[in-house]
């Protein structure tokens, strides 16, 4: 094993006298090409550059020596010293570190970051990502080849957002390029590169308490009727004991996407985009839509909200995590369930319809649960009924997505 491992990060500017030190020092240093050729590495040293960390970490373990890491911005942000100590390659490492290619990036642009979301980008995690950047009005994105700026503006198509693109920070190449995000794939970016994404309301100006996505206001979920304008406009598929129990089966968080279908007044768009995940609001009903976008401003969210029919309308929808139908039947069930999202939750008024949903779901490989709800609404002050609600909740789930 190695007899000393540090991790240097560099931000472009001149080395610390302790980073000088620890590669003057070195017989073996790893990094990327670009780091490799500084003056300061020992022309004897042995040499690694960076591709896979993982593969790098082994030579390191088994080198007799002194080995350097270096590594643009702050290694230990989204960065090598995760993977250097992990418990297969035992190596105890001392970081020196950099200013964050995030903070580089948003001081470059002028602009706070302790509000902002913060997402790695490779290719199998772009997908979550580019769902962060549609949920959320302040993202920042760490790129990786394959999964740049041309990616996220392809797959944020119809949702309008702000891209500041800050390629090759901290070198002589720098450059900071600030157009929307439906230009980014008319260009060839350079690696690497920081994405700004930046969209919807601004963050209020006071909110300074906690990095990244203020829980906010108001406390709880599965809100009652008065929140989203009273009874009057909550259809028979809203109602906050059935919402309650909806969230709780697809459980929506940050990264997912959630289709809305059928969105009524937008309580469950809302309440699903509170949790922090992306939502699709569709409703064929213009009032409707109209009803989710005042809702949806009033709480701070921004929901994708679309007027059409399903099943029709989803067809060149992005893929979902979840789904909430709110109405449309069984036929819509069975088309959601051809895109084979994680999980599904609908209701239906009668025990037939029940059935029929039940096994439509189960014929697409859903394992399925049906519950029947009995709600009883009670005045307190004389302790009488004043509403009695029945409805059946069916959920299904597929076996081989991750939870």
């Amino acid at each position: 094993m190695a007899d000393r491992v540090t991790v240097i990060g560099w931000d472009g500017s001149p080395l610390t006298a302790a980073a000088r030190s620890a590669l003057g020092a070195a017989t073996l240093v790893a990094g990327a090409a670009h780091h490799l050729t500084l003056t300061a590495v020992p022309p004897t040293a042995e040499r690694i550059r960076l591709g896979s960390v993982s593969l790098a970490a082994r030579r390191i373990a088994a080198h007799r020596g002194t080995a350097v890491v270096l590594a643009d911005g702050d290694p230990g942000f989204f960065g090598v010293v995760r993977t250097l100590r992990a418990p297969e390659f035992g190596l105890e490492v001392e970081v020196v570190p950099a200013v964050s290619s995030v903070a580089q990036a948003f001081a470059r642009a002028g602009m706070p970051w302790d509000d902002a979301q913060v997402v790695v980008a490779h290719p199998r995690t772009l997908r979550r990502a580019v769902n962060v950047c549609r949920a959320h009005t302040k993202v920042a994105v760490l790129t990786s080849p394959g999964a740049g700026p041309a990616e996220l503006g392809l797959l944020l198509q119809g949702v309008h957002r702000t891209f500041v693109i800050c390629e090759e920070l901290g070198t002589e190449r720098e450059q900071v390029t600030v157009l929307t995000s439906d230009k980014a794939a008319d260009h060839t970016w350079r690696d690497p590169n920081v994405v700004i994404v930046i969209g919807g309301p601004a963050a209020a100006s006071d909110a300074g308490w906690i990095a990244g996505r203020d829980p906010g206001t108001p406390r709880g979920w599965a809100l009652p009727a008065p929140a989203y304008g009273g009874d009057a406009q909550l259809g028979e598929g809203e109602s906050d004991r059935l919402r309650a129990a909806q969230l709780a089966r697809i459980g929506p968080r940050v990264g997912d996407l959630v289709w809305d279908i059928g969105c009524g007044s937008g309580a469950f768009s809302v309440e699903a985009a509170r949790f922090g995940a992306a939502v699709i609001a569709v409703d064929a009903d213009p009032d409707a839509c109209a009803r989710t976008t005042a809702v949806a401003r009033h709480f701070g969210v921004q929901p994708q909200i679309l007027h059409g029919t399903a099943p029709h309308i989803l067809e060149d929808l992005p893929e979902p995590d979840v789904v909430r139908i709110g109405g449309g039947g069984a036929e819509v069930v069975s088309a959601v369930a051809d895109r084979r999202p994680a999980r599904i939750v609908t209701h239906a008024s009668t025990r037939d319809a029940a059935e029929l949903i039940g096994r439509g779901l189960t014929e697409h490989g859903y394992a399925v649960e049906c519950a029947l709800l009995q709600s009883v609404e009670l005045d307190t002050r004389a302790w009488t009924e004043r509403e009695r609600t029945v409805v059946f909740l069916l959920s299904g789930q597929l076996p081989d997505r991750a939870p």
